[in-house]
């Protein structure tokens, strides 16, 4: 079995049905070794069929999926957990998140992180990590679930969202980053920045996005529709920047949060 994530995952937010199950497979086809996943994307049973049809060992392959925040009710975590466990079909999953904290607190922390730590415990996933979590959530989470180790705190980061306060934290408690909607949702495909850096490496504007995020020492899970974009987006870990690159992208930074609606926690200011 795999010991940590790959560094680039597959996305499988905003692919339903069938689109889930052919942008899986074409990941899966071209390399990819990790699958994001969520019980809220709706979808996880097509990955499943697509990662039985993949032909793909199970050990050599790292799947994450996450709890909805409204299934954290009280007893409701492991039954949540165990229907995402028989769509995707693999067994335990590698990485177990909570994807939001709940929302506007509505169910109580310490009950539903008793609840995922009692998940974890019971061996159905192999490790656990958080998604959205702000600074004083993940101190919450950190004290609530005593020696059990957070992995991952998965988070919007790209090159217009550095999202300074919360990285400083996860790193400052040795908690990697994963880095959803890493494109910006596709705003860096156009950025002359980038553009001109790319094409200094015969590389595409989205491949400099990744690398640099790579390069920063974030986890980053793109999603994609065409197989020729899903293997682009592959292809980036191959891409080395420079340190004078690197700092002309660093200063795209305009704190650009694309996602901020009324499920989601307040954001750390600092």
């Amino acid at each position: 079995m795999l010991t940590r994530p790959p560094r680039i995952g597959y996305g499988t937010w905003n692919r339903p049905g069938q689109a889930a199950y052919d942008g899986t497979l074409a990941a899966l086809n071209c390399g990819y070794r990790h699958l994001d996943c969520a019980e809220g994307y709706e979808n996880e049973e097509f990955v499943g069929r697509a990662i039985a049809d993949s032909g793909v060992a199970r050990e050599d392959l790292w799947v994450t999926t996450k709890v909805a925040p409204e299934s954290f009710g009280p007893g409701q975590i492991r039954p949540h957990v165990e229907a995402s466990l028989d769509k995707l079909g693999v067994g335990p999953v590698d990485l177990l998140l909570l994807h939001y904290p709940s929302i506007n607190d509505e169910y109580d922390i310490t009950d539903y992180m008793a609840q995922f730590a009692a998940v974890f415990d019971a061996g159905l996933c192999r490790h656990i990590g958080v998604s959205n979590f702000t600074k004083p959530y993940l101190t919450k989470a950190r004290e609530l679930l005593g020696d059990r180790q957070l992995l991952t705190n998965q988070v919007e980061l790209h090159v217009y969202l550095h999202n300074t306060p919360i990285v400083d934290a996860c790193r400052a408690a040795g908690i990697t980053m994963t880095a959803y909607s890493p494109l910006a949702r596709g705003e860096v495909l156009n950025d002359p920045v980038l553009t001109r850096i790319g094409q200094a490496h015969g590389a595409s504007a989205s491949q400099v996005a990744l690398a640099w995020l790579l390069s920063e020492g974030y986890i980053v899970i793109p999603s994609a529709g065409s197989p020729t974009r899903i293997a682009e987006n592959l292809a980036a870990e191959k891409l080395a920047l420079s340190t004078a690159e690197r700092a002309d992208i660093a200063a795209l930074d305009r704190n650009m949060r694309l996602v901020d609606g009324p499920w989601c926690p307040v954001w750390d200011a600092a």
